[in-house]
């Protein structure tokens, strides 16, 4: 096994994500009830769900479930997916099938770490960095100078975590073609797809702008279904494919046959579930901006783009990484500060933390938040 450093969301959390009274800083969507989901599902999946036999799966996925997810796609067919064990197993399977030793990566930050961590344990890498000064925009000239004669992947994630950031569809588009033209697999982290503010601000997806590109997505985050560890890649280069699903013979092997029929329910009520979650996020706003209205003077907030995260800038002389151990020890709130979200690649904002507005209820979240502030820490 690839030898990986501690993964540093993910140790934080193992301290204080059970234990914390209120959890402030998810980065999924709400989620559902295992009555709930079965209560969307029409007379086929409910049957085939309480008769199923709990044998093993094909390693690419169940067909009926990828052929689900390949209609949220324009130009991709059933055979263009592969089903993994989340979105996490996706990303270290694909960066070992796409990159090698004297190959050359690029990698936008900030980012979910496993996006940069996987690809440096295996090539050379250069980071991009999204400007905080420029609302988080991303300089494509910055991306081609970064390119290299072995570049084999550019990875990307929009709606971003943790920033919220969307990029213009033009960049998008302008970027997929700068890969295609240099021969580069584009990977695109994909997950918060469906939560943007402004649907006119929806990104078209990887996939269906290039053969060569990678889309990563799955039921975690804006479904809202994380517990179903369901992810996949839509890609239209069968060969890759072919290799990645090579590859998923040495980690998973199959998924859950529980979870790929829970999956394939909650892929074709998508539009009911976004829906909801997407009116969620908006009504949580309003408490949110009201919060940080509240305290200016401590913190500077801007609304994500897209996604159920964002980015706040704290103000306070103490510094972030104190202020959110206080915070939590003492008032049981948890959010996640900068340097869970530093990069080895690239220099970042050391005064920001994330904060999840797509779980239900916050109030009582930011009401413990408010009341330790108001008792001046």
């Amino acid at each position: 096994m690839t030898r990986l450093p501690d993964f540093r969301l993910e140790t934080y959390f193992s301290r204080w994500e059970f234990t914390a009274r209120h959890h402030l800083t998810a980065s999924d969507a709400q989620t559902m009830t295992l009555g709930e989901l079965l209560g969307l599902a029409d007379d086929t999946d409910r049957d085939a769900f309480e008769n199923l036999s709990l044998g093993y799966t094909e390693t690419f996925g169940d067909p009926a479930l990828r052929a689900v997810i390949a209609r949220t796609y324009e130009h991709a067919d059933a055979d263009d997916v592969i089903c993994f064990a989340g979105a996490e197993e996706a990303v270290y399977l694909a960066m070992n099938v796409l990159l090698d030793a004297g190959d050359h990566a690029v990698v936008v930050t900030p980012n979910y770490q496993a996006a940069e961590t996987v690809p440096l344990a295996l090539c050379e890498v250069t980071g991009v960095a999204l400007d905080p000064e420029r609302d988080w925009a991303l300089d494509l000239d910055a991306v081609a100078a970064a390119i290299r004669p072995n570049t084999r992947v550019v990875s990307v994630n929009f709606p971003n975590n943790p920033t919220g950031k969307i990029i213009d569809a033009a960049d998008f588009t302008a970027l997929t073609r700068l890969c295609d033209e240099r021969g580069i697999h584009l990977f695109s982290d994909e997950v918060y797809r469906g939560l943007e503010r402004d649907p006119a601000r929806i990104l078209p997806q990887a996939a269906d702008l290039s053969e060569r590109a990678l889309s990563l997505n799955v039921t975690s985050k804006s479904l809202g279904l994380p517990g179903l560890r369901i992810g996949w890649i839509t890609c239209r280069d069968r060969a890759l494919r072919a290799r990645l699903e090579r590859a998923k013979h040495y980690t998973s092997i199959c998924n859950s046959a529980p979870s790929e029929i829970l999956a394939r329910i909650g892929l074709k009520a998508r539009e009911t579930i976004l829906a909801r979650n997407r009116a969620l996020i908006t009504a949580n706003l309003s408490a949110f901006e009201a919060f940080f209205a509240e305290f200016a003077d401590d913190f500077e907030w801007q609304a994500p783009d897209g996604g159920c995260v964002a980015y706040p800038r704290y103000l306070g002389a103490d510094g972030v990484e104190k202020f959110c151990t206080r915070l939590v020890e003492e008032a049981g709130v948890l959010l996640l500060p900068a340097s869970v979200f530093r990069s080895d690649l690239t220099a970042g904002p050391t005064d920001r933390f994330r904060i999840g507005i797509g779980r239900r209820d916050p109030e009582k979240g930011l009401a413990a938040f408010a009341e330790w502030m108001r008792a001046g820490r």
